[in-house]
């Protein structure tokens, strides 16, 4: 694979050569003026550009950088440009991200910290540009409003492909809000009964003298209201897939019911005098501990031994590694065709606010904080402010490898030494280390050990 093109904007030949050196792990790809860059643009696609406003034939002002940004976004919406800038040109710089810039770094530029931008900005269009292949990709696959990279959920997608052609009842375990009808609407859509009707019922939803009603139907004249014959979910899911969900919250009484119908797949409408055989796979959820309820006396136990042939449990998305994120970018795509908006871009502070906010309402919450922010923002970003989040980081969790392994190394030596006194002996054979390996290792660190 070849290296990542980063596309340098910038009309004067010093910089032009101190920032391809800065930056020869890159693709560098020069541009002197706004139509060289849009050259480069349209020829090499680079995911992202650093742009010196001050670009001729207006090197003093900022009106040619400007429309060269405004050109590039509106070419190439998906580029994460940099705007460099001096300490003067700090409004132009706003007036900027504004327009979409994707950030800004003032002149004399810190290798480091630009580094460590350009560094951020791939890896946030890497990801935009991922969820775009996986929502064109798996457009017509069953499973595709799944939108996942996580391991665990994604060996659960292989589990739900391997369940789906068999007829087992299968039981979704999973916090409020982390996508179990998904899974079922996957199970039915995958099965041979995906042509027959995907029938579903929220047990928590509906008041308890009502429910028996909405499962088994009743006859004409059953009880005062009774009309006419109305058929019940159970029966209007024939041949295909009926889904209870948060079965939980069902009413012992008629949990007894229910268990005639799993065991024996045959109903009596309220009111009817005879059995009607009914053929449905059967797909049940809920967020309650189920063996508990049973301990409890709250959940017949055989009922859930008949429905808990197969279980799957569902991560909550707080456990999901990357998802957040993901969704984040697949949620505002769809928001923003909803609602007949441009899609707005991601600032790093909200990225980062999505990646560690705790998420207690699970895909569920994240869905309509983003839809929320879509519709409330009122430039082309959204940011953390707009997300809303309570408790928001303040501090960036580091993606660079050498960054996380240079945090682990000092921890666990600061550990070592801790549990030594001290001592460099003891703590090198500790870490399995020898004791000039720990001795380099600790200059590298700019640990000291007190006299």
């Amino acid at each position: 694979m070849g290296k990542k093109k980063l596309l340098v904007v910038e009309d004067d030949k010093g910089l032009q050569k101190q920032l391809r050196w800065s930056f020869d792990g890159y693709d560098v790809l020069i541009a002197e003026d706004r139509e060289s860059a849009l050259a480069q643009l349209h020829r090499h696609r680079p995911a992202v550009v650093t742009l010196d406003l001050g670009l001729p034939p207006d090197p003093d002002g900022a009106t040619e950088g400007l429309a060269t940004l405004r050109q590039i976004l509106a070419e190439a919406p998906g580029t994460k440009v940099i705007v460099l800038s001096g300490n003067q040109a700090r409004a132009h710089a706003l007036k900027a991200i504004g327009m979409g810039a994707y950030d800004f770094h003032q002149k004399p530029f810190d290798a480091d910290t630009l580094g460590l931008v350009v560094e951020r900005a791939f890896y946030l269009h890497a990801m935009q540009e991922e969820n775009q292949r996986m929502l064109q990709i798996g457009a017509d696959s069953p499973l595709a409003r799944i939108v996942t990279r996580d391991p665990a959920m994604l060996r659960l997608c292989r589990s739900v492909e391997k369940l789906a052609p068999s007829s087992a009842t299968v039981m979704l375990l999973g916090d409020s809000g982390s996508g179990k009808e998904l899974f079922a609407r996957g199970l039915h859509d995958l099965s041979a009964r995906h042509d027959k009707r995907f029938v579903a019922i929220n047990c928590a939803a509906i008041p308890a003298d009502l429910l028996e009603s909405e499962l088994f139907g009743h006859e004409k004249g059953a009880f005062t209201g009774a009309g006419q014959q109305t058929l019940g979910k159970i029966e209007m899911a024939q041949g295909g897939t009926f889904f209870l969900d948060e079965i939980g919250d069902m009413a012992m009484a008629l949990q007894a019911k229910l268990l005639r119908f799993v065991q024996e797949r045959v109903i009596e409408r309220i009111g009817g005098r005879s059995e009607i055989a009914i053929d449905a796979r059967i797909v049940c959820a809920t967020h309650q501990d189920l063996p508990k309820l049973v301990r409890e006396g709250r959940f017949r136990e055989d009922l859930y031994y008949r429905l808990s042939e197969v279980v799957l449990a569902i991560p909550p998305l707080r456990e999901r590694v990357g998802d957040p994120v993901l969704l984040a970018h697949h949620f505002k795509h769809q928001a923003s065709l909803m609602e007949r908006r441009s899609v707005p871009a991601f600032t790093e502070d909200a990225v980062l606010a999505i990646e560690q906010y705790g998420w207690p309402g699970n895909v569920r919450e994240l869905e309509n904080c983003i839809r929320r922010a879509v519709i409330m923002s009122e430039g082309p970003q959204i940011s953390a402010r707009d997300l809303g989040l309570a408790g928001a980081p303040q501090e960036d969790a580091p993606v660079n490898l050498r960054q996380v392994r240079d945090a682990a190394e000092y921890k666990v030596m600061v550990t070592a030494l801790a549990r030594t006194n001290g001592s460099i002996v003891k703590a090198a054979e500790l870490l399995g280390v020898s004791r000039p390996t720990l001795y380099d290792l600790m200059h590298h660190h700019g640990i000291r050990i007190s006299p």
